[in-house]
């Protein structure tokens, strides 16, 4: 039988070989490959790749919580922040710990969660959005909208820079000059938007979050409204 420890040693792993190779490049037989393990050893664990990227995700969790502790928690000076201040640094500690995985966002996204992990910090988060006003409906509507954006970019965002350890590199299949030249005089806008969307990535993804907050303000105002007229 294996125990625990090598279940932890497995997705350890994994998470090493997703930096080296990708998510393409991640099997069970390559996992056993490099443990120099019998691949039945494997399934003791993990059925199936799905299984494996499944406690991958988790694991990435895991370590997103320790490290930055909960980002809707007090700041250094003690002060809790408001549900945009936590949105935005949340959102901003989710694409940085995804980065550091070379399909990072590919790897949590469409995965389910094997433990409770998530619960704790999802209920700080969305306490800031009920505290303030928020229905519980709109506050977790509000925070999955945010959480989306963040993973869908991080996604757009490592096809183009794959590797986590030099993330200035593009992809050589990205040629930003050649995309403008074959674009040429006949759609201009088109020709310049791939060097507002992936030439300062840092900024195109603040910018894409600010409206993600003013999108929420604006609907809550608007909920808000609406609700008075019906009480």
């Amino acid at each position: 039988m294996v125990s625990r420890i090598d279940r932890e040693r497995v997705v350890e792993t994994a998470l090493r070989l997703l930096n080296e190779g990708g998510l393409n490049g991640i099997t069970l037989r390559r996992i056993s490959k490099e443990l120099d393990v019998q691949a039945p050893a494997l399934y003791w664990h993990f059925k199936n790749k799905q299984e494996l990227l499944d406690e991958m995700a988790t694991e990435i969790y895991r370590r997103l919580f320790r490290s930055a502790g909960a980002a809707g928690g007090p700041g250094p000076d003690g002060r809790w922040p408001s549900w945009q201040e936590m949105l935005a640094r949340t959102c901003a500690a989710l694409r940085a710990e995804l980065l550091t995985y070379r399909d990072g966002g590919r790897v949590v996204s469409g995965t389910r969660m094997t433990d409770d992990t998530f619960a704790a910090p999802l209920e700080l988060f969305l306490s800031h959005f009920t505290e303030a006003g928020f229905p519980p409906a709109d506050a977790a509507r509000a925070w999955w909208t945010a959480y989306n954006y963040t993973v869908g970019l991080v996604i757009e965002e490592q096809s183009v820079h794959p590797d986590p350890a030099h993330p200035e590199v593009r992809d050589p299949a990205y040629d930003q000059e050649a995309r403008e030249h074959r674009l040429g005089t006949e759609y201009p806008l088109a020709a310049q938007a791939g060097r507002h969307i992936f030439g300062d990535t840092e900024e195109a993804f603040h910018a894409g979050l600010r409206i993600i907050v003013a999108g929420i303000e604006a609907e809550f105002v608007r909920g808000e409204r609406e609700r008075r007229k019906g009480s």
